[in-house]
């Protein structure tokens, strides 16, 4: 997996960059594992729009992903590796004993033909997914449930992992990507390894156009607006009044605080 530059023929490609993954399958994705997804363009159901800056976009399927690990002490095989554009990890496709097949997030240093398993006496290894209180102390973990059963909900993008730091009193306590120390219950589940993909932070869209195709909206400064629509707008030139930043509707935004009741399973901030 390498990041490459395309020769600049044009403007736009002089400062984009690529990731090259040379183990993606050029297969079609499995058939019973897609589903339609079905776009909001940021509006509620009364068809208000919440979340602004939203539309448009690429045209692409859902891959379902079994971040729960259904097949419980069922060996699987992996059978290939493929890309997914819903996400900014790849995927793994898994054929287990009984037949059945799914797809997982594919953890960095797992190969093809590898054998993988869910199960509470499996080995700690790469691709495995077991519960916290079998996992030793100080190995990296992703996809860990919050509550047993859930499934997967921390580390799920690109290159995260969790590190399992401590076990106390039926609670483990994980070192967030963010620094953050937070306990969760032993018999969730997580899944041994760090996600592949790394590399994808350090790439370069180069054009607005590469935004776009992923469903972003182009946005208007406050600072551009009028005072009737901004509280940033008007006043003579470049100008915020002194006052802290907001969102269009007065609501601070940019690092300001928004959780209103303190988390007793939060143990260190990330600030």
């Amino acid at each position: 997996m390498a990041i490459v530059r395309r020769k600049p023929r044009n403007a736009s490609l002089r400062t984009q960059s690529f990731l090259v993954d040379r183990e993606l399958s050029d297969k079609k994705p499995e058939k019973r594992l897609l589903k339609p997804l079905k776009r909001s363009g940021g509006r509620n159901n009364y068809g208000r729009i919440t979340t602004r800056h939203r539309g448009g976009g690429a045209a692409r399927r859902y891959r379902v992903v079994d971040f729960k690990r259904m097949q419980k002490e069922i060996p699987g095989r992996v059978v290939a590796f493929e890309y997914d554009p819903n996400r900014n990890v790849s995927l793994a496709l898994i054929t287990y004993a009984n037949g059945a097949k799914g797809y997982i997030l594919r953890p960095d240093g797992l190969k093809i033909g590898n054998q993988i398993v869910a199960s509470e006496t499996a080995e700690a290894s790469v691709g495995n997914a077991l519960p916290l209180s079998v996992i030793p102390t100080g190995f990296v973990v992703h996809n860990v449930e919050l509550q047993p059963g859930r499934g997967g909900c921390f580390a799920r993008s690109a290159g995260t992992s969790v590190q399992l730091v401590a076990k106390e009193e039926g609670m483990a306590v994980l070192k967030m990507p963010s620094k953050e120390l937070r306990m969760v219950r032993l018999e969730c589940w997580a899944t041994v390894g760090t996600l592949t993909n790394a590399e994808f932070r350090n790439l370069s869209l180069g054009k607005a156009g590469r935004t776009r195709h992923r469903g972003f909206r182009s946005s208007v400064r406050g600072m551009a607006m009028n005072p009737i629509d901004h509280p940033h707008g008007g006043g003579e030139g470049r100008s915020k009044s002194g006052s802290h930043p907001v969102t269009p509707w007065g609501k601070p935004c940019k690092g300001a605080r928004t959780r209103k009741r303190k988390n007793s399973l939060i143990i260190k901030r990330r600030k």
